[in-house]
């Protein structure tokens, strides 16, 4: 065949293939706009979605099950219990995570549990709901940044009754109409493109993480308008975000989330940063997304494969969860190796807290005997940032799996910024004649005081006494919730 010949036919060929291609391009676009679920785009009922997606609806409703494991889970109960965070109370004193704060429960629960937990008051806004309920795209929608500030219980929660809400579902990440994942709260979009980033032009990999990172986060409400802020423009890390408060927050208005009751300190609550710390931890750099462990693929029936929707540890999915990349690891081991990280984690944890803890005291004993301003400031500055930098650690979800190194060297810092604060208390209280020692045991009474209580609603306030008068504003702030 002849030079002429060979390339001829060699042009003939890409032209079919090219032909075809296009052709097929075409038609799987064609197809691909074909497959809608004739649900309306403002689709907010979960069970709409029922009879199409019978199985990922069926593993949804697996989130109504009461699992738990060690460190996690959706069993409802107080965070305050002895086996738990005793201290807290104290730790939070004069917020309202020291009247109500119980173990996270399954998303299914998220409206009934926003609504009947202590903190939320006359005063609650609608941030609040923000991450609770499939109305919330819509309503912000119709309502415009009105939306963040109006009142929860008169405006809010009975404005989403009426149009239907579910619990945290579909529509939260899907589009209902075609079921693309999607990202449905503008506070995630906004604090990505301060960062640069068009959410966009996500790959659906980015997305598989993106729509968990929309709730699953640090955040604040906005000074002026009660909006729902992501502090992330000078990065992820705990440093980063404290940073950022202190600097941008700072300057649009924000300076505190509550003032604490026992060392009168301006205080940061942080609140599940699950995504920060998971993005900046190993699996999180390796590309692995949020879904692979907690969505993991399973086989309904043994034939149909779909993503698992029953949100819950990986501890409790292993061999689909973990096994589906360490296939070359025993199971066993491997989860011998989360929880002695876990453990390992939450003793270092409770040691911060327990310095955390004095340093509040020391602070309190700094004010009363009548230590200068200036010394109070910097040790409670101390007091502020140790507490910041075991509480990003406590509020998240893995116990320190999602990102070991940075948890410990975050409880590290904890630890060195609250002995910082009680060596300034000390100097100055020794100065003035107190004994340390006499301190050391009212403090330790306190404690007892406080783990004795039965009561969990009473638990803070046993807090503060005689010793330790309260040092909060007469109007405490509403939380965060």
């Amino acid at each position: 065949m002849s030079k002429f010949r060979i390339g001829a036919y060699m042009m003939l060929l890409a032209l079919i293939l090219i032909i075809t291609g296009c052709s097929s391009s075409g038609e799987q676009a064609a197809s691909a706009k074909q497959k809608t679920t004739g649900l309306s785009k403002d689709e907010i009922s979960n069970e709409a979605f029922k009879d199409m997606f019978p199985l990922q609806y069926n593993s949804y409703m697996k989130n109504e099950k009461m699992s738990d494991t060690k460190y996690s889970g959706s069993v409802k109960r107080s965070k305050y219990d002895a086996d738990k965070e005793p201290y807290l109370p104290i730790l939070f004193n004069g917020y309202g995570f020291a009247t109500e704060y119980n173990e996270d429960r399954g998303h299914v629960y998220a409206l009934e549990d926003i609504k009947n937990v202590a903190r939320i008051t006359d005063k609650s806004v609608g941030s609040c709901y923000t991450c609770k309920s499939t109305a919330v795209p819509k309503m912000i929608e119709e309502m415009g940044e009105g939306y963040w500030s109006a009142n929860f219980n008169t405006e809010i929660f009975p404005k989403g009754e009426k149009m239907g809400h579910s619990p945290i579902g579909c529509s939260d990440c899907h589009d209902p109409q075609n079921m693309d994942l999607r990202v449905t709260r503008p506070s995630f979009t906004k604090a990505m493109e301060r960062k640069g980033i068009d959410v966009s032009k996500a790959t659906k990999n980015d997305l598989r993480s993106y729509v968990c990172g929309q709730c699953h986060v640090e955040y604040y409400f906005d000074a002026t308008t009660s909006e729902v802020t992501f502090p992330w423009d000078k990065g992820f890390k705990p440093e980063e975000m404290y940073e950022y408060y202190s600097t941008i927050a700072k300057e649009k208005g924000f300076e505190k989330d509550w003032v604490h009751n026992i060392s009168g300190t301006p205080m940061l609550k942080a609140q599940h940063p699950d995504y920060e710390t998971f993005t900046e931890g190993p699996h999180g750099k390796a590309g692995v997304a949020c879904a692979d462990c907690h969505m993991p693929y399973e086989r309904v029936d043994g034939k149909r494969k779909i993503s698992s929707h029953w949100w819950t540890s990986p501890l409790k999915t292993m061999k689909a969860s973990c096994g589906t990349c360490h296939g070359d690891r025993d199971i066993d081991k491997l989860e011998a190796r989360v929880m002695e990280i876990q453990d390992t984690h939450m003793r270092q944890l409770h040691k911060a807290e327990e310095v955390s803890i004095n340093a509040h005291y020391y602070v309190n004993k700094m004010i009363t005997t009548g230590v200068s301003s200036d010394k109070v400031k910097a040790a409670q500055e101390h007091v502020r940032k140790g507490q910041w930098f075991w509480d990003i650690v406590a509020a998240e979800s893995s116990a320190g799996f999602h990102n070991p190194q940075g948890a410990m060297d975050s409880l590290a810092v904890s630890i060195e910024e609250s002995n910082q604060a009680i060596q300034i208390a000390t100097e100055e209280l020794v100065k003035g004649g107190v004994n340390i020692d006499q301190l050391k045991a009212e403090i330790e009474k306190a404690k007892k005081a406080v783990t004795s209580e039965k009561d969990n609603f009473q638990k803070k306030t046993h807090a503060i006494n005689k010793e330790f008068p309260a040092q909060q504003p007469a109007v405490p702030a509403t939380p965060k919730k």
